[in-house]
């Protein structure tokens, strides 16, 4: 492996543009080649970010040889596809969330990664954020003491992707909020509890704004070509794990509450509780008889440069452990699975 590394980049989205500068900044890596349908925001991404190279197709990407790794942002519906076609041409992959359509494509992934040897992961980024780390190793250092329950919310007042477009779009997106947004909160509960066995989901998911044309918050670049918006605008879940702990999810693009955004993580320690957003502590002091939030939180972080795709890179290169692994990236999809399940059904799903 050459002492740069480079990237080629799949889909050239709203995402791809900040994407592309993190790779950038690497000091062993670039951003080399890019494809898009779209030969307007392929050009927008080139010049924006010194891409050399633009392809008109995948296939001409993938196949130039010159490319160690690639990065793939497209609509959900080819994450997986692609995922295996750059696996077999030798490709190390980073798979911007979701993982796949449903847990049979998600495990058809991971078999390719497995029989190609390259490495495979989703840059979930919100593990990343010094805070999330911070309130992970507390975690893990017990102060704590068990936590026995979570919640996990990402929730926006007006916040649904230009209307419109594949994001709305069950064929395209396999589900709305739950996939864009939920899944960042999901992971990194699981990823902040260090825990990836959960037994069984009760989930609902309802869509109420999106299908009246109502909601929007602005993000992305795709064409608008009035395509159904048919995905989830809310979903809820209550997700139990083989420990006993419970996590309580909410995600929303679109609903009536006070805030226009909030988000993160909250945990329910038998000796403390904690948040991500930002890193907190509350528990009641034995010295002085009273109860205290400490916002001051002197805890380790993992990775401190707090960036997805340093630590591909950084794995890439043998000099750091990866965040991400494809086991923990299926359990996550697997809890997806069951919340769509158990709103279909209306019954609890366990999961296997």
């Amino acid at each position: 492996m050459s002492d740069t590394l480079n990237f080629g980049f799949i889909g050239a989205g709203k995402i791809s543009g900040y994407s592309a500068s993190s790779v950038n900044k690497h000091p062993h890596a670039r951003v080399a080649a890019a494809h898009d349908l779209s030969p307007e925001r392929l050009r927008e991404l080139c010049e924006g970010n010194n891409i050399p190279t633009a392809y008109a197709t995948a296939e001409e990407l993938l196949a130039d040889k010159s490319i160690d790794a690639v990065y793939i942002a497209v609509p959900n519906k080819f994450h997986a596809p692609l995922s295996i076609q750059a696996l077999e041409a030798g490709k190390h992959v980073i798979l911007d969330k979701p993982f796949a359509l449903n847990l049979k494509e998600a495990e058809q992934v991971a078999a390719a990664a497995k029989k190609s040897g390259k490495i495979f992961t989703l840059g979930m980024n919100q593990r990343f954020a010094p805070d999330s780390q911070k309130v992970r190793s507390l975690v893990a250092d017990g102060v704590l003491g068990e936590v026995y329950h979570a919640k996990a919310y990402w929730q926006r007042r007006e916040g649904i992707p230009r209307l419109g477009t594949w994001f709305g779009n069950k064929e395209l997106a396999g589900a709305g909020c739950l996939y864009d947004i939920g899944v960042h909160v999901l992971d990194l509960c699981l990823y902040v509890l260090n825990n990836f066995e959960p037994v069984s989901v009760y989930g609902a998911t309802y869509t109420k704004f999106g299908n009246r044309g109502l909601g929007e918050g602005g993000w992305g670049l795709s064409e608008r070509s009035n395509i159904e918006f048919n995905v989830d605008d809310f979903a809820t879940a209550l997700i139990k794990f083989k420990n006993g702990c419970t996590v309580a999810l909410d995600t929303t693009w679109a609903c009536h509450m006070k805030d226009g955004n909030r988000n993160g993580v909250e945990l329910f320690g038998t000796e403390a509780g904690a948040t991500t957003h930002p890193a907190q502590i509350f528990r009641r002091n034995p010295v002085r008889e009273s109860y205290e939030v400490i916002e001051d939180i002197r805890a380790k972080v993992a990775f401190p440069h707090g960036d997805r795709f340093s630590n591909f890179i950084n794995h890439l290169r043998g000099e750091e452990d990866l965040c991400v692994s494809i086991e923990q990236a299926l359990a996550v999809q697997k809890i997806l699975d069951a919340i769509a399940e158990s709103s279909a059904t209306g019954k609890e799903v366990v999961i296997g």
